[in-house]
């Protein structure tokens, strides 16, 4: 299986610096290299890349109306993209997003056929714990959520790791993973302070399908040398 390679940019880059960096991206990637681009909402442009996929941060479950703020189904299709991010912690944490209306969301874009990268992952609080309460978390994140569906990926980040410098150790990623690959059939990505040192080492572990990649993702080059060590899987 090739590994995906996701970059999300959250509210980072302009529109020129993300046309930039993709056009020359593009031009390094290879047929065989399974790549996502998860832009800021302002430099969304058409999905028609050769090699790489273009997809939304976030999106509203709604065709058009009145959502001031929101990007709605409408928009993405002009933008032929077919991909979104749902559950997201920092949407869940700090712009308030309920399981429900991850699930609803979910529900919707699945009616429309996208891939889903759905993010699940705990706190700090809830690891201290022990891994009872990490499994029982995150099984709560996938209430309503049809696991069954064919075009779901998943995206592991633990709260605590993400943007924080430390990742998560391999042996609970590795244990992680076994668990949320014992609730749904689909590829589990590592979200979490993903970098070009650690990138071999998390991707060389059997359970992990690929990396969800965040302020790592920022500089071309940066990104480009983890694409290089998912090639060597």
């Amino acid at each position: 299986m090739t590994k995906i390679i996701a970059a999300n940019f959250k509210t980072n880059h302009t529109r020129k610096s993300t046309e930039e960096y993709i056009q020359s991206l593009d031009k390094k990637l290879l047929p065989s290299d399974k790549v996502y681009i998860f832009p800021t909402p302002i430099a969304l442009c058409e999905n028609n890349f050769k090699h790489l996929n273009i997809g939304t941060q976030n999106a509203y479950p709604i065709f058009n109306g009145a959502f001031t703020g929101e990007i709605g189904l409408q928009a993405l299709k002009e933008l032929n993209i077919k991909t979104i991010l749902i559950g997201h912690s920092e949407r869940r944490n700090i712009l308030k997003e309920s399981q429900e209306f991850c699930a609803e969301k979910f529900n919707f874009f699945m009616k429309e056929e996208f891939e889903i990268i759905y993010c699940v992952g705990e706190s700090l609080c809830v690891r201290e714990k022990g891994f009872e309460d990490v499994k029982k978390f995150i099984q709560t994140q996938f209430e309503n959520i049809p696991i069954k569906y064919p075009k779901l990926i998943v995206a592991y980040e633990p709260i605590w790791a993400i943007g924080s410098g430390m990742s998560a150790s391999l042996e609970q990623i590795s244990q992680t993973h076994c668990f949320i690959k014992s609730i749904c059939d689909a590829p589990v990505l590592y979200g979490g302070s993903v970098n070009a040192k650690n990138a071999s080492e998390i991707l060389n572990t059997k359970e992990v399908d690929g990396v969800l990649v965040g302020s790592a993702s920022l500089d071309m080059e940066s990104f480009y040398e983890i694409i290089k060590k998912a090639r060597e899987k």
